[in-house]
């Protein structure tokens, strides 16, 4: 049994101390895949968006959060999935970008908002402007649609010439 029951606030505090087991330096709430917590007769109910349909990190994110609050004195807790409405890159917090940048990553570049009824099909087409984390140059160019992981691309830097991930808007 618990011995003090913690506050929702709490729980998205300790929740933000829970590493992405691939990207370790962002939480999974600055990456944007908690989406609630609430407390429902006396139990932790958190509910999780993953980053894409599939993502085999899930599973790990599941029983870091689990253990992470059972650690903490809440016994009960209930891990609910959400799909709909998708994840985005756009859930992702400014402090998560910051980090993901200064482990050598690319934050996403753009919003992923669709509005692409809005816009011209070159513009729709067109490869976003990646800074470099390293150095800071946009003058960089996509080697691959695929990077380290399938949330990831990869890329160069042509001025500093180092290679680095770019987290994909999606």
């Amino acid at each position: 049994m618990d011995t003090q029951p913690a506050s929702v606030e709490q729980v998205w505090a300790w929740l933000g101390e829970v590493p992405d087991p691939e990207i370790p330096v962002i939480s999974v709430v600055d990456l944007g895949i908690v989406r609630d917590v609430r407390f429902d007769a006396g139990e932790c109910v958190v509910t999780i968006t993953p980053t894409y349909s599939g993502c085999p990190a899930m599973e790990v994110i599941a029983e870091s959060v689990t253990g992470a609050l059972q650690e903490r004195g809440l016994h009960k807790v209930r891990l609910v999935t959400r799909l709909s409405p998708a994840w985005t890159t756009d859930w992702m917090s400014e402090a998560g970008k910051a980090a993901l940048k200064g482990y050598g990553i690319a934050p996403p570049a753009q919003k992923a908002i669709d509005i692409s009824s809005l816009q011209s099909w070159r513009t729709r087409h067109a490869e976003p402007e990646v800074a470099c984390p390293h150095c800071g140059s946009q003058h960089t160019q996509l080697t691959s649609q695929f990077g380290s992981t399938p949330c990831k691309a990869l890329y160069k830097c042509l001025d500093c010439r180092e290679p680095f991930d770019y987290f994909k808007c999606h």
